[in-house]
């Protein structure tokens, strides 16, 4: 008989415990729990359509991109809506609107999360939630001293699959875990053209760009670039997800799909910060994040749970057990090793291994409550203090570790990390990675 650690009163319990930290009583207060949300829409296109989309069930007030042709589309749907070029001036008029939807790229959204934050403002974000460690604590920080309601966009978490995934590791269906893999098979990035177009690479570009192309007449390329450092406007960067690729703009493959898939390990194993971070793969490059690479993980004893390793791989790095055969051989998963089996783990399925041996298994009742959907998680929470699992102090965590398995690749050094300073004790080159420049005009405070 497998032996509960968590039980479904006790996750309810910590719900409830939760809810009343993040009620919002000048929300409550006057407008109740049945009335519509007022959003703000930081980021119109692209993603940013996806997610107006996700909350369109409340009214949209206030639509902002550099892009005034995705202003104008979502003003279509939309033609109340006040019409923003810079997110900056959207907030002075904070008053119009009681939660922020951010979808900007990567680079930008501690941008337009903070002033959201300290006005008090619900948020959700687009994960990654930052473009790097310090931003990320930061944002998780400011978070904690406000009463609203936080979501970073991860939408796997909402489905069934990964709950029952989480309740299976957290009960020892496989006994205790001292080993974990996750691998995507995304491979964009620097790469050989060969490789692009092998893994239908939407764009293949080895170095920056040294010719000019003229700006489109409907993008604000200044305020697109805002606390990066200026260049040339290109097509090699805009429209997304190119952008994604370019160090001074996002982290490549690993901020983006580790938000999904570390996200499962870090939910069912209870992790928060590696005492170590080593990076493994080609030669780092200067402008563009590598298509093919590894990061390994080693997390210390969590109450009952041991000492664990997790290592990411990406491209063309598969973990030993599916090269060797020894689990189905999908394309990007998670596996978990413990001490009596095996557990693996995509989006939508998952498999206690060797089957034979958990033919008779007996699931453990579920324990986590269905949720109401991912958007519909948020805008429950910010009409009733209920919680999110997604919050912003989860994913700053989350984020702040993806991170740092691309800090560890570029310095090419195993990281002795101090969570508390931020800082890699043996390897101060790693600063620059960790906390970076803004340019002249922007400022994160």
């Amino acid at each position: 008989m497998v032996k509960k650690k968590v039980n479904r009163r006790g996750f309810l319990k910590t719900s409830a415990m939760a809810a009343g930290v993040l009620a919002c009583p000048g929300f409550l207060r006057a407008q109740g729990a049945v009335n519509k949300l007022n959003i703000a829409i930081v980021g119109a296109g692209g993603r940013g359509a996806g997610n107006m989309s996700g909350v369109s069930s409340e009214n949209i007030v206030a639509i902002c991109d550099v892009n005034s042709q995705a202003v104008e589309r979502a003003g279509a749907n939309h033609p109340k809506a006040k019409k923003f070029t810079d997110f900056r001036k959207m907030f002075d008029h904070a008053n119009d609107f009681d939660a922020v939807v951010v979808s900007t790229c990567e680079h930008t959204h501690a941008f337009a999360t903070l002033p959201a934050l300290k006005l008090n403002k619900h948020v959700y974000c687009e994960k990654p939630l930052t473009y790097n460690i310090w931003e990320a604590r930061v944002i998780r920080e400011a978070a904690g001293k406000t009463r609203v309601a936080t979501q970073m966009g991860t939408q796997i978490h909402a489905g069934d699959n990964y709950r029952r995934v989480v309740e299976l590791i957290q009960t020892n269906a496989i006994g205790p875990v001292h080993e974990a893999h996750v691998w995507v098979g995304r491979a964009w990035g620097l790469q050989s053209e060969e490789e692009a177009k092998k893994h239908r690479d939407i764009v293949y570009v080895t170095e920056r760009p040294k010719e000019t192309v003229p700006v489109p007449k409907e993008l604000d390329w200044d305020l697109w670039i805002g606390p990066a450092p200026l260049r040339p406007f290109h097509t090699v960067y805009y429209p997304g997800p190119k952008w994604y690729r370019w160090w001074d703009f996002g982290n490549g493959t690993m901020s983006d799909l580790g938000s999904h898939w570390n996200d499962l390990p870090f939910w069912a194993l209870n992790l928060k910060y590696p005492l170590t971070v080593e990076g493994k793969g080609p030669a780092p490059h200067g402008e563009i994040a590598p298509a093919s690479m590894e990061a390994v993980y080693e997390y210390p004893a969590r109450g009952a749970m041991p000492p664990v390793r997790l290592t990411w791989y990406q491209g063309t790095h598969r973990p030993p057990q599916l090269i060797q055969g020894k689990i189905p051989n999908w394309n990007s998963g998670v596996l978990f090793v413990g001490s009596k089996g095996m557990l693996l783990a995509d989006y939508g399925k998952h498999l206690l291994l060797p089957e034979e041996q958990f033919k008779d298994f007996k699931k453990p009742e579920a324990f986590i409550p269905k949720s109401l959907g991912h958007y519909q998680e948020w805008i429950h929470a910010c009409k009733t203090g209920a919680p999110t699992t997604c919050n912003f102090e989860y994913a700053g965590w989350l984020t702040e570790a993806n991170h740092l398995g691309n800090v560890a690749f570029r310095v090419g050094k195993k990281l002795d990390w101090d969570p508390i300073a931020m800082k890699a004790r043996n390897c101060p080159e790693a600063d620059p990675f960790i906390r970076r420049e803004y340019r002249k005009g922007w400022v994160l405070a």
